[in-house]
């Protein structure tokens, strides 16, 4: 009779320990769930928050060449070299030189989908010192230079020249031939430009921006 008691205990000590068993995986499959979902909704916040200056500063520095795309059709190759408040400038291989890129120039950034995952992922902010550099500081340090530059502008057209001075929110521009110096004798016309109108600013050599 005891024994019989004993294996009726014993099966319903097992049975228990199974349903409390089942119950911790229940719960844990649940708590896993919930922290899964909670991670997605805390990484679709982090998304929302993610500028596309900061994708662009997780690229940049990296040896894989990115394409540029600019409204008027215009295609920039390069490797991201740097990133200022409000532009990012693009390293060619010989001939194509550097360009300077506003962010208000950007259509659309082609690139691999291991660099694309890894700006997702990097996003930041950068030194303070990116986040003041502004488009008219960078013009004023090629006036600085007096380095020939193309103005790609809205609309298609280019203007080949030295910019001569950069304001708040323009620029003067001396035009010129290609390549030749920035001389009385060669200046061909005047242009004043609104940062507006710039899609790209293109230098002759990749060294400029040294």
């Amino acid at each position: 009779m005891r024994a019989g008691v004993a294996r009726v205990a014993y099966c319903r000590g097992v049975r228990w320990d199974r349903f409390f068993e089942d119950l911790e995986d229940q719960l844990d499959s649940e708590w896993e769930a919930e922290r899964a979902a909670l991670d997605t909704e805390a990484e679709r916040l982090r998304l929302s928050r993610v500028a596309l200056r900061e994708r662009l500063v997780a690229l940049a520095g990296g040896s894989r060449c990115i394409a540029l795309h600019t409204p008027d059709g215009g295609v920039h190759l390069g490797r991201l070299s740097r990133v200022g408040a409000d532009w990012c400038a693009l390293l060619g291989d010989a001939p194509a030189g550097a360009v300077i890129v506003p962010l208000w120039g950007v259509t659309e950034i082609a690139a691999p989908a291991d660099a694309l995952l890894a700006s997702v992922r990097d996003a930041n902010a950068g030194p303070a010192l990116g986040q003041r550099m502004g488009f008219g500081f960078v013009l004023r340090d090629l006036v600085r230079r007096r380095i020939p530059v193309t103005l790609h502008l809205a609309g298609g057209r280019t203007l080949d020249g030295t910019i001569d001075r950069a304001g708040a929110d323009h620029l003067d521009v001396a035009l010129h031939e290609p390549g030749a110096p920035r001389r009385a004798e060669n200046v061909t016309g005047y242009r004043i430009v609104p940062f507006t109108g710039v899609l790209a600013v293109r230098l002759a050599s990749a060294s400029d921006l040294g």
